[in-house]
């Protein structure tokens, strides 16, 4: 196909009639890659995203999933550095020995290095600015010819102008969240992070999304932020995101594990004190908050303070001022709090061991973090990252999973969240090399190296009697019990065991009907109510209920 042809089919199909639309940044990126990999007759199309050092793929055809978690750091990979210092397409012949990063992860020769094969490159640049680069592979030798290489090059300003209209209707959105917030009196309003800035969070999953979402809105005020969810949910990472979108980004941002500050020495920790005040207080010390000073203090396991200490900080919140331990006068200090917990501190203002007050201080703006097992394939991005990084710090040429660990990590409930898939893979790993591998191989992990304790009830349980419990008109903690107990009860068979157990098809079935039935109970026979408890669709809750024959 000659340069003209492969340009007017991309003006028709994703240039002037996608630039005119709307679209989602992930929407556009994925239709890019989609019609370059179609138009130029290939195997795998990668858009990446330059950022602190690493390329990290933004949308990507012809890889396998956990790909796009992964971030390629340019001093490991001589292919992606050299497209990316160059201004002019670059073609590596057939013959070229340079390592491919996108070993073993290309779709339909997963596990396997790439075979003599084509690679063609190029930078993208927004206004004048390195952005990323785009890669295209195809394995069959001899496809990217000087007419293709002249063909990319006569696309890339197709390719700049789909990434810049993602990221202006990106700053449009934040312009406008901004005008909101600022037409409510909610206080002053930052400016969003440039383009590129990163806080760690990895995931495209609608629960995430939806979360960020929030985040970015809340952060532009200046309202006290209550980041609640399971330990290892990542809420240090949502906090970071509150503060560096804010207009207190400049500020510091002082991390406070409460879980971890002795009640003796809590105060002085949080407030300061002055020479003298105890014993080997031999100087004046300032605390936290102090420290803190015009920028945001994250209070980390705020649940765990002790009532002494929660009075003390309930007046900070509310005076703006803290009293440093033997201090006569108090000191006025500008700051903005975003607090986490994977406490109900409802429940813990009931039993007496949290202040009802600070609890409504602290929560002005409330924000749940999803548990890992909500957030679908984000388990495949994430562990894509963190196999990027254990290959790296291992020193292999390649780390991938295979079709059946891909398979068991989307299975598992994963009750640590992300912190436990982060063990997992990096146990996983450190398996697979004492085990004598080849450093220069590409090495793939199997599920039975994953070491994952589950069952397929428990599996379940932890997925879908999690999502049943979330917050709703029923609780959490009236409801998920009874419905565990029963769909635990109907996966068994009722009394079932040993040889004489129901097959694992018919306990699935038996488990989810349970699991249906008991949605539908609790939310009056209202079909949206239930499916979105279960974290599904309505159309496909009415889909799984004739399969499972629940009228």
């Amino acid at each position: 196909m000659t340069m003209i042809e492969v340009e007017n089919t991309l003006v028709e199909h994703m240039g002037l009639a996608d630039l005119a639309v709307n679209l989602p940044r992930a929407v556009r990126w994925q239709r890019l890659v989609g019609q370059l990999k179609a138009q130029f007759a290939c195997d795998a199309v990668v858009l990446l995203q330059e950022e602190d050092g690493a390329l990290r793929p933004v949308a990507a055809e012809g890889l396998s999933r956990e790909a796009l978690g992964r971030a390629f750091e340019v001093a490991q990979h001589p292919r992606l550095s050299t497209i990316l210092l160059s201004r002019e397409v670059v073609h590596f012949e057939h013959a070229s020995t340079l390592p491919d990063p996108y070993d073993g992860l290309v779709e339909g020769m997963a596990g396997h290095p790439l075979p003599v094969h084509d690679c063609m490159g190029a930078s993208v640049h927004i206004d004048g600015r390195r952005w990323g680069v785009l890669t295209l592979d195809a394995l069959q030798p001899g496809t990217f010819d000087t007419a293709a290489r002249e063909a990319l090059r006569g696309c890339l300003p197709w390719v700049a102008a789909a990434v810049r209209m993602s990221l202006l209707e990106q700053e449009v959105q934040v312009l406008r969240q901004a005008r909101v917030m600022a037409s409510g009196g909610e206080g002053a309003v930052g400016s969003p992070l440039p383009a590129g800035v990163r806080t760690g969070i990895i995931g495209h999953s609608t629960a995430l999304q939806q979360v960020l979402h929030e985040v970015d809105v809340v952060a532009q005020s200046d309202l006290p932020v209550l980041l609640m969810g399971e330990t290892g949910t990542g809420k240090e990472l949502f906090a970071q995101r509150v503060h560096e979108r804010s207009v207190r980004a400049k500020g510091p941002m002082v991390h406070v594990n409460c879980a971890a500050l002795p009640e003796s020495l809590a105060e002085s920790e949080l407030f300061g004190h002055v020479r003298g005040a105890f014993s080997g207080a031999t100087t004046d010390r300032a605390g936290r908050f102090e420290a803190a000073r015009g920028g945001t203090i994250f209070l980390d396991e705020v649940g765990e303070l002790p009532l002494s200490i929660q009075a003390k900080l309930l007046r900070t919140l509310q005076n703006g001022e803290v009293q440093r331990l033997g201090a006569d006068k108090p000191v006025k200090v500008d700051v903005r709090v975003v607090a986490a917990t994977n406490r109900v501190l409802k429940d813990a203002v009931s039993q007496g061991v949290f202040r009802a007050d600070l609890y409504h201080r602290l929560s002005v703006y409330p924000i749940r973090v999803p548990p890992l097992r909500e957030r679908g394939d984000d388990v495949l991005l994430l562990a894509g990252h963190f196999l990027e990084v254990n290959r790296a710090r291992l020193g292999l040429r390649s780390l991938r999973l295979d079709g059946g660990a891909e398979a068991a990590l989307l299975r598992c409930g994963w009750p640590g969240n992300v912190r436990e898939l982060e063990h997992v893979m990096g146990r996983a790993a450190l398996k697979l090399l004492s085990r004598g591998v080849n450093r220069r191989d590409i090495v793939t992990l199997t599920e039975d190296l994953l070491d994952l304790d589950e069952t397929p009830g428990a599996r379940l349980s932890a997925r879908l009697v999690g999502r049943l419990g979330q917050a709703g008109p029923v609780s959490a903690g009236d409801a998920a019990p009874s419905w565990a107990d029963a769909a635990a009860g109907h996966a068994m068979g009722e009394g079932a065991a040993g040889p004489g157990m129901a097959g694992l098809r018919e306990q699935v079935a038996q488990f989810e009907r349970a699991l249906v039935r008991q949605a539908l109970q609790a939310a009056g026979g209202n079909w949206a109510e239930a499916a979105r408890w279960l974290g599904i669709d309505a159309s496909n809750l009415h889909k799984l209920a004739r399969r499972l024959g629940v009228k």
